[in-house]
């Protein structure tokens, strides 16, 4: 089974992108309340992204399949050699970026089709808190469901720098077939193992910038690069402006490229596959915290 995610990562295949990441820990209660200022950049570390992003290719070669297998779609500007500088002092305890927001008790829904079949996926923000790397992130479930059975459920854990970047840490999977618990596949926390945490949304999303979403090496290497800002974008759950839209692409499997697009105040509410295969993901509810 492909094993992707939703709110920021590939969402498209069998078992659509789930939002949640980590390993198998607990899920821990405290709350958040860092709040001390960033520390100095390092491609990938808390504070704020310059607003010219790393070095990232064209957008024109991110929206068309590699020539080779060994041809990177987006370059992260970190030469291979990442190594951001996370202080856990630098966080604090509320999501809030507008392309990102994780408010406890929101709600999405998405349904996403692909030469397999139609999934859909449901992804709420809990008010549960896990502890990673010394920062306490917030908990997003996201279960997927295909013709009405359960096949994929996952905890993943969010945290915002104080400069409102959104990072992630991880997440805890849980595969099944037939009903039944098959594998924990998908499955890291940073921290551990040589895994990384990436940023997933900046605070200041500009055309060109390009972050590492995560780093687990051979397990979690996802990327994305903002390919415009300002657009528009209709889907089920309703017509949204000044939409932006990302490529997102992963060495690992080099072939497919995906693009998504994030509305201020919701989120993501649409992927599409551009290389490697067909498909696409829409909203189709969102609710907000009452």
């Amino acid at each position: 089974m492909e094993r992707k995610r939703t709110l920021l990562k590939s969402t498209i295949g069998l078992g659509l992108p789930v939002l949640l990441l980590a390993a198998a820990c607990g899920d821990d209660s405290q709350t958040s309340s860092a709040s001390s200022p960033v520390n100095s950049s390092t491609p990938g570390t808390p504070a704020a992204p310059d607003t010219t992003g790393p070095t990232s290719s064209s957008s024109d070669t991110a929206a068309s399949p590699p020539d080779t297998a060994g041809e990177a779609v987006i370059d992260p500007g970190d030469g291979g050699n990442y190594e951001p500088n996370v202080d856990p002092a630098a966080f604090v305890a509320t999501i809030d970026n507008p392309y990102l927001p994780l408010s406890v008790g929101s709600r999405w829904v998405y349904e996403g089709r692909d030469e397999e079949g139609t999934e859909r996926v449901e992804v709420v923000v809990t008010d549960k808190r896990k502890q990673v790397m010394g920062i306490t992130a917030t908990v997003v479930r996201d279960t997927v469901h295909i013709g009405g059975e359960l096949v994929e459920d996952t905890y993943d854990w969010f945290a915002q720098d104080r400069d409102g970047n959104v990072w992630y840490l991880g997440e805890t999977v849980k595969n099944y077939e037939n009903g039944k618990l098959a594998d924990t596949d998908g499955s890291w926390e940073a921290g551990v193992d040589g895994a990384l945490p990436g940023i997933v949304m900046p605070a200041q999303p500009a055309e060109g910038m390009a972050y590492r979403q995560e780093y687990y090496e051979g397990e979690a290497e996802d990327m994305f690069e903002i390919k415009t800002v300002g657009g528009s974008q209709d889907v089920p759950a309703g017509s949204f402006d000044d939409v932006i839209t990302t490529t997102d692409w992963n060495p690992l499997d080099p072939k497919v490229i995906e693009e998504k697009q994030y509305a201020p105040g919701v989120g993501l509410i649409y992927e599409t596959k551009v290389a490697g295969g067909e498909g696409l993901v829409e909203l189709i509810e969102f609710s907000p915290p009452s």
